[in-house]
């Protein structure tokens, strides 16, 4: 898919979280400015969080309350891109989080800690698209990009 901007971006992530039912890890993928951050902003949204999303750069973890349909759940926020060593990311509690069917995990920067992830991800891809014409060739578009759900696992 293509959205050029951040609010098409989120409407994918609305699309998505319709169809979540608790208990899936969402593995997000892609380069700094590439929108993930943006994607699980628009999954909270329609996990009916409440709280203001922000990237949990410097804390790695962010837990927020929402709703799949009456039931009750919680939004897992990871953004592992300061992640040095597994060791960072489980003095966090992040295993506390997996197989449970109450909580919806995103991990942002998913590759620097998936040998602690289960197989059975959603895999998401972000690239930014390269701008097209002669004098902005080669430079990165601000609000293009592509996004790949890759479900199979």
């Amino acid at each position: 898919m293509i959205t050029k901007s951040s609010e098409e971006t989120i409407e994918i992530a609305l699309k998505l979280a319709a169809d979540l039912k608790g208990g899936e890890i969402l593995a997000l993928h892609g380069d700094l400015g590439g929108g993930k951050t943006t994607f699980t902003k628009g999954l909270a949204e329609g996990l009916k969080v409440n709280d203001t999303v922000t990237s949990p750069t410097f804390v790695l973890l962010k837990v927020y309350s929402g709703k799949i349909d009456d039931k009750k759940i919680e939004l897992v926020h990871v953004d592992a891109y300061r992640v040095e060593s597994i060791d960072d990311i489980k003095s966090v509690g992040i295993e506390d989080y997996l197989d449970r069917q109450d909580i919806i995990l995103v991990v942002e920067w998913a590759e620097k800690i998936k040998e602690i992830l289960p197989k059975n991800v959603i895999n998401i891809y972000f690239e930014r698209i390269e701008k097209q014409g002669s004098a902005k060739a080669g430079s990165l578009d601000e609000n293009e990009r592509k996004i790949k759900i890759d479900f199979a696992n």
